[in-house]
């Protein structure tokens, strides 16, 4: 008896000693984390160590991939499983319905499940995947069609970025034969989906407008788009289902490997520096899992800044071509996260800005990118109804999180991992700029007056 209380009494010491510890450490599913600049990095607690992420086989996953190959998850007491998924709503449904803890998704998803378009959720990022990494491809047929119309240079180079005025007597030529022409993109909210309307807006060309009776999106529409998956692109090209596309890649470097179609232009060249992907998790998992959603963006901020460090990526391009990653040849996947883009067989360009990780605070939420993908959804009618323009700066800050970014950041910087530079100076809006193929100028502050500021596209009165 006396031997079996002495064991219970260890047994007693030892719980009481482990749950002293956790108290300490700041445990407990409602932990929350200080702003303090003294904070010890060790008392964050994790509250949901094994942990399930979504992503779709593209090469802007990448940060995901490294987090977990470099052990950067692992290093913040994160037991991570990365699982390929086979389309964008799958991806936002897992997420919504708790299957997957959090995802590399659309920037465009978590924004349009805010706003009111598809299916709606309180979704929130805290931190954005990449800049740019997408492109504009043409079937062979089509781009023999639109050469002629393109400049060149004195070698008779053509000249890029390639403008879509190119391409509208294609299209003109395929309607009078009676042949609708037909594109393809990613998903309705997709920045694929914005950044081909862009393109084609900026020549005349119109893209359709979504109403209530045409979810397709194709009212008045020049141009037929339709959503294919990604890595379905380049055979849906290849049998003649659509006649170009906007995806990200290998996709375009697929075509151009695969001898079927020909990029031409990039999302580099149509907005310069360009969100593209975000991590995104539900807000009632943030608020359950605080310091376990601050780990994840550590990590992930981690794996962009090794990204973005020179002699890296073709480390990174062996990793992506894994089948369980991308997937793809690493000769396609490094012709763009090398720093070049080909573009007609053989016209391969430098473009060290083509996929961009870290540089230019790549990773941070920023609330005018977040406020761009509304004012494109109010433009082409996903937003069926104008709003005051308070409801832009309301409804993003409940989406983009750049609060739980600096938490992570300031963590890392304390660690050594990042220097005080590395984070911005912001009150999370960055300044007006006009690098868009058309010139046009776009303040996020403003995003009323931007919405106004197209010849095609919904107009809306300001209404403050």
């Amino acid at each position: 008896m006396m031997k079996m209380t002495k064991s219970l009494l260890i047994h007693l010491l030892i719980m009481a000693v482990a749950f002293l510890l956790l108290v300490r450490c700041g445990g407990g599913a409602k932990s929350e984390i200080t702003q303090n600049a003294d904070i010890d990095p060790a008392t964050l607690a994790i509250e949901k160590p094994q942990l399930t992420f979504g992503f779709i086989k593209l090469t802007d996953m990448a940060p995901l991939a490294i987090a977990k190959e470099l052990g950067y998850f692992e290093e913040e007491g994160l037991f991570v499983t990365i699982e390929a998924q086979s389309n964008w709503k799958n991806v936002l449904d897992r997420v919504i319905d708790g299957q997957l803890d959090g995802s590399h998704m659309l920037a465009g998803q978590p924004v349009a499940a805010g706003a009111g378009f598809g299916r709606q959720a309180e979704l929130v990022t805290p931190f954005s995947m990449d800049l740019n990494g997408n492109g504009i491809t043409v079937s062979n047929e089509v781009w023999a069609k639109m050469k002629p119309n393109v400049p060149v240079d004195e070698e008779g180079k053509t000249l890029h970025p390639i403008k879509a005025d190119a391409l509208a007597p294609v299209i003109t030529e395929y309607k009078n034969n009676g042949k609708p022409f037909k594109m393809g993109m990613v998903f309705p909210v997709s920045t694929h989906n914005y950044e081909i309307r862009y393109w084609l807006a900026a020549a005349g060309i119109n893209p359709g407008f979504y109403t209530k009776d045409n979810i397709q999106g194709q009212v008045d529409a020049d141009v037929l788009l339709s959503v294919t998956p990604p890595p379905q692109m380049p055979a849906t090209l290849e049998a003649g289902t659509i006649y170009g596309y906007c995806v990200g890649e290998p996709w375009n470097q697929q075509a151009v490997f695969k001898g079927i179609g020909v990029p031409v232009t990039t999302n580099y060249d149509i907005w310069k520096n360009n969100p593209e992907k975000v991590f995104v998790m539900t807000k009632a998992f943030v608020e359950k899992y605080p310091n376990t959603a601050v780990a994840v963006t550590k990590a992930l901020i981690r794996a962009a800044k090794w990204l973005d460090t020179p002699g890296n990526r073709p480390s990174a391009v062996g990793i992506l071509s894994m089948p369980e990653y991308v997937g793809a040849d690493s000769v396609v996947i490094a012709n763009s996260m090398t720093g070049t883009f080909e573009f007609e067989k053989g016209d391969k360009r430098s473009m060290p800005d083509f996929n961009v990780f870290f540089r230019y605070n790549a990773t941070y939420p920023w609330f005018s990118d977040g406020i761009w993908f509304l004012t494109q959804m109010r433009r082409w009618g996903q937003i069926p109804e104008g709003k005051p323009e308070a409801w832009y700066h309301e409804t993003i800050k409940k989406i983009y999180r750049p609060d739980i970014w600096t938490k992570a950041a300031e963590l890392l910087v304390e660690e050594g991992h990042l220097d005080g530079g590395d984070l911005p100076e912001t009150d999370g809006y960055k300044p007006p700029t006009s690098d868009f193929i058309d010139g046009n100028l776009y303040d996020g502050k403003k995003p009323i007056e931007y919405i106004n500021s197209f010849e095609i596209g919904n107009k809306d009165e300001l209404v403050q």
